[in-house]
């Protein structure tokens, strides 16, 4: 990258803020010329020419840097921007905003996130729809009020927020037995660290998709801070029944995830909204939210209900070319994902099986994330039953 921050700081004169600005924004012109679809660049373009952008104070000046840095080293990403803290998205709101809302497809400029998992009276048993089991997954994304965000993490701040976590997990082995597993070598000052696991262990948890990777492998992530001082702060708790996992320390301080073979979709959905009532409950911790976006996350992709809900359904006639193309057809006017098994740019099952789940985070309820997706199976399966 060009820009040059020698003689940048929190505390620059006059001139050499003028010049950081200039040159900022000439990289973004840079990558706009061959990456037209960095909204990033696009955006940060806009707004550092602005008054809300030149009249930035030093410091928050530094802050916004962080924010986009990312966009700007890696010129082929589509957002390509992290909040540091989660009062980013309004005190940089002239930038954020329109990043948000051209992502998130609000035209309109003036929707407001709401949540409700009310799903009284819902049937979401796809029994009736000709299926016997489907293997559920559902996850989201949360921060703690508190804390600066990942990419904004020291490493004295990453084992504080995994100590503040562990009474909350003591809570959950309480209800759902489990275990923590930790990558932090030692808590600093405060001594040794009482669940940290051995390198054979960590690779036994990646292989078994219970623990995330080496984050610090990521460009993206690298270039945002969020995955600095690895493995400081990393780790997770597994339930006993492996039905349940919490990660801490990714992109967001806590992905909270419940998976669960079966044929009722509330059941795990459910499940999910136990746990996070679960730890919220823990005297100190509460989860960080945006007046207008919902709950707060480190990428402004994953903003509203930090939601992904997936199912894996088979659906031997509909890819019997051996592509999800047809699959992908029907989806995609109900704002459905269909990958491959294995995620995003795997194959689908031998037997015909595709992951789908809703696309959208943002602007969107939970119990209507729930709803698309029952309404993907249900036209999914009328279409390969016909």
């Amino acid at each position: 990258m060009a820009i040059s921050t020698v003689n940048v700081s929190s505390n620059m004169d006059l001139e050499t803020k003028h010049q950081f600005i200039k040159d900022v924004i000439a990289e973004c012109e840079k990558v706009l010329v061959e990456n037209t679809g960095n909204r990033c660049a696009k955006y940060c373009k806009e707004y550092l020419a602005s008054s809300d952008g030149k009249d930035l104070d030093s410091k928050d000046l530094m802050t916004f840097y962080k924010c986009i840095k990312t966009g700007l080293d890696n010129p082929d990403s589509g957002l390509g921007c992290y909040a540091m803290t989660p009062l980013d998205y309004s005190k940089f709101g002239s930038f954020f905003d329109k990043v948000i809302r051209d992502y998130h497809g609000d035209e309109s400029g003036d929707k407001k996130h709401i949540t409700d998992w009310n799903v009284e009276g819902s049937d979401y048993d796809v029994k009736k729809l000709g299926q016997d089991e489907l293997s559920m997954r559902v996850r989201v994304g949360r921060n703690l009020v508190g804390f600066n965000l990942p990419g904004e993490m020291n490493k004295e701040e990453r084992i504080k927020f995994e100590q503040k976590m562990l009474p909350a997990f003591d809570q959950l082995k309480e209800k759902y037995g489990g275990t923590v597993y930790s990558l932090s070598p030692d808590f600093g000052d405060l001594g040794a660290n009482p669940n940290l696991i051995t390198k054979e262990k960590y690779q036994e948890l990646v292989d078994a998709h219970v623990m995330f990777k080496d984050m610090d492998a990521d460009p993206y992530l690298k270039s945002a801070g969020i995955s600095s001082d690895w493995p400081y702060g990393r780790g997770c708790w597994q339930s006993d029944d492996k039905m349940r996992i919490i990660w801490f320390g990714e992109e967001d301080q806590l992905r909270i995830m419940c998976m669960k073979k079966g044929s009722n979709l509330l059941e795990v959905f459910t499940n999910l909204n136990e746990m996070l009532s679960t730890v919220e409950s823990i005297d100190g911790i509460e989860f960080a939210r945006d007046e207008n976006y919902g709950y707060v996350t480190s990428c402004p992709s994953n903003l509203g209900t930090g939601m992904r809900a997936s199912v894996h359904v088979k659906i031997p006639n509909l890819t019997k070319d051996g592509t999800d193309a047809k699959a992908k057809e029907v989806c995609k006017p109900l704002g459905l994902s269909v990958r491959g098994t294995g995620g995003e740019h795997t194959p689908i099952g031998a037997d015909g099986t595709v992951d789908i789940s809703p696309s959208a985070r943002l602007f969107i309820k939970e119990k209507e994330i729930i709803g698309k997706l029952y309404e993907g199976i249900e036209k999914l399966m009328a279409i390969e039953n016909a």
